[in-house]
């Protein structure tokens, strides 16, 4: 009995002691931990080297297509129409001093008949006036004694007749200016847009007839936002410098826009900018001239008044400027370099342009920079990369 309860008591101490030895033993043989320095992710970077270019800083703009004389054909007499030209249609096309429009000119012509009769009665009576006025002369000479007067000499006679005959003169000049008139003729080479009345129709004068706009040349103008004008050449103020002289050629524009299922192109000129700037949008006018606009060649389409286009101005050409693509500059204008040593250093540029397609640089690149597009997510100046 007295051994089962010593036994009870040293069985749990002699497990507790090989538990503690077996504890032990596992501590002093575990494998000891060498301390490491952790490697650094040093990131994979693309980078593009950049060198100084000679560029054009071309000018967009966009403007409706406006004829270069545009009026309304209105007859200074009255009368019944009796002719139209072959095209008075809406669309139709004349030459200039094409007869666009005759009046019956009868009722003029009668005039011009009345104004050549008082013509010569006029002259008949200055004749008579003036052969009396020499007898009374001649006779005051004979008879006479002292001076005579104006009246006796019939000076006041003479002098009526004379205005007589200007008068009717007058008269015979304008009823031909009026018969002249009965015809109306294209002050320009153009084409019909509205036509208003018909053959035979009687018409007033100051009556409108049609609506009329010249196609020799079209005109577009074109806003240019002022801190634009710097890459132009345009003559903004007095100096004898005019555009289209041999000192200052007129900027060339390339015209497009989307007409008959196509992307369509047409070439012009710079001519002259207008005299202030647009009192809602602060932007200055320049006009596009296109010659001969409505030529048709190699089934190439008319530029046609009232299209819309959009505009590219030839500017000027400048030195030492560099070309980056849109992913390699932030918004604070700072792009990443990589060195030699393969360090990112930040560097802030000075950007001339922002296009949708590129960013033009003047300041802060040398030749041969080495500038990131990709692989950096938070930059650190002096960072440690990799180059693809």
């Amino acid at each position: 009995m007295i051994e089962t309860s010593r036994l009870k008591i040293l069985l749990p101490i002699a497990l507790l002691l090989t538990g503690i030895a077996c504890a032990w033993a596992v501590i002093a043989t575990r494998p000891q931990m060498m301390p490491q320095t952790p490697n650094a992710d040093v990131p994979l970077v693309t980078v593009i080297q950049v060198e100084p270019q000679r560029l054009r800083l071309d000018v967009h703009s966009q403007g409706i297509v406006t004829p270069r004389n545009e009026i309304d054909l209105i007859p200074e007499v009255s009368g019944k129409i009796t002719q139209l030209h072959a095209n008075f249609v809406t669309g139709g096309f004349f030459a200039r001093d094409d007869v666009l429009a005759s009046i019956d000119p009868r009722d003029y012509d009668y005039a011009i008949a009345q104004a050549q009769a008082q013509i010569a009665e006029a002259k008949r009576q200055l004749a008579m006036e003036e052969a009396q006025a020499d007898q009374a002369h001649n006779e005051w000479q004979a008879l006479g004694e002292g001076t005579a007067t104006s009246l006796a000499m019939r000076e006041p006679q003479l002098a009526e007749a004379r205005a007589k005959l200007k008068a009717a003169e007058a008269n015979l000049l304008q009823a031909k200016i009026k018969r002249s008139r009965c015809e109306l003729r294209a002050p320009f080479t153009g084409r019909l847009q509205t036509k208003l009345v018909g053959l035979g129709q009687t018409i007033q004068a100051g009556e409108k007839l049609a609506h009329i706009y010249s196609t020799d040349l079209a005109e577009i103008r074109l806003p240019l936002p002022t801190d634009q004008l710097a890459n132009l050449d345009l003559p903004l103020g007095t100096g004898g410098r005019q555009c289209g002289a041999a000192s200052l050629p007129c900027p060339k524009v390339m015209l497009t826009a989307e007409f008959a299922g196509a992307l369509q192109t047409w070439e012009g000129r710079i001519v002259r900018s207008e005299g202030k700037l647009d009192d809602t949008t602060g932007v200055l006018y320049a006009v596009a001239e296109v010659v001969n606009p409505y030529t048709q060649k190699d089934d190439h389409p008319p530029l046609l008044a009232g299209l819309f286009v959009q505009a590219l101005i030839q500017g000027k050409e400048l030195q030492n400027l560099f070309v980056l693509p849109q992913v390699a500059i932030n918004a604070s204008q700072q792009v990443l370099v990589i060195d030699a040593e393969l360090r990112l250093h930040i560097r802030h540029l000075e950007v001339l342009r922002n296009e949708p397609d590129r960013i033009l640089v003047k300041g802060g690149l040398s030749a041969g920079d080495r500038i990131v597009t990709a692989g950096i997510q938070v930059p650190v100046e002096g960072m440690k990369v990799r180059v693809e």
